[in-house]
């Protein structure tokens, strides 16, 4: 494997979860620990990471869209094709940021539904079905991750409606708190919910216990939470006693009973 490409695949292993080990790093990318300590040092060199000690960790921030397209691709798509299901067709769908959202925007092709996005490559993905009317957001572009955020945002969402709402979130708390990284984000997120009937969060196992310094709403705000493995016990209880449905699907995006 080049250079170049152990360091993208390094820096999107830690950002995706978390701090890891030299031995955890050298595993996954079939390597020598002393190759992987080089490379810890060049990344640090170059500001992208910090290394602690036996391994090494990055701080929250915004990545590439491209970039976290390329992880956990299988269990974001099982959790999609499971939240497809839950739609009827007539129905009206917004879809959040990120890249779950756009594998479920993959599992809506031929439906007749209304999609309404900030998301630009949901939209692309969508613009040439006929069988759906795409409504997109206006506002400012994030160009590296392929969103529309700002007031123009907001106010769109307003004036708009929606059957269904399925979020994305960088980490859920123990406590069943929705966390983002990115507080421009936030806002939108938040004027999502308040526009739809039923929520539901879409969260890889990656995200128990998430990352975010930002909080977007608590456990009340939610109505199901789609994983593809069974939630830890704090978060799950929390989720409970706040009338949330955990949803766990299989690889083909079935649900575990």
């Amino acid at each position: 494997m080049l250079a170049e490409r152990r360091h993208q695949r390094i820096l999107s292993v830690l950002r995706s979860g978390g701090p890891a080990s030299v031995a955890e790093l050298s595993e996954q990318l079939g390597v020598s620990p002393a190759t992987v300590r080089r490379d810890l040092v060049r990344l640090e060199e170059d500001g992208l990471l910090t290394r602690v000690h036996g391994g090494a960790v990055v701080e929250e921030g915004d990545q590439p869209f491209a970039e976290v397209a390329e992880v956990r691709v299988d269990e974001k798509d099982a959790i999609a094709a499971r939240a497809a299901a839950m739609i009827t067709d007539g129905q009206s769908v917004l879809l959040d940021i990120g890249t779950t959202a756009y594998r479920l925007a993959r599992h809506l092709h031929g439906r007749r539904l209304t999609v309404i996005t900030s998301n630009l490559v949901v939209y692309e993905e969508l613009a040439d079905d006929e069988d759906i009317a795409l409504v997109l957001l206006g506002g400012m572009v994030r160009r590296e991750y392929r969103s529309l955020v700002g007031f123009l945002t907001e106010d769109n969402l307003r004036q708009l409606h929606a059957d269904w709402l399925f979020l994305g979130t960088s980490g859920i708390r123990p406590g069943g708190q929705v966390m983002d990284t990115t507080v421009v984000e936030v806002p939108v997120k938040r004027a999502m919910i308040a526009a739809s009937d039923r929520v539901v969060l879409l969260a890889d196992a990656a995200k128990f216990p998430g990352t975010g310094m930002a909080k977007v709403c608590g456990p009340e705000d939610l109505d199901a939470v789609v994983t593809d493995a069974p939630v830890d016990p704090a978060t799950r209880s929390a989720l409970q006693e706040a009338g949330v449905e955990v949803v766990v699907a299989d690889d083909r995006g079935r649900v575990q009973r």
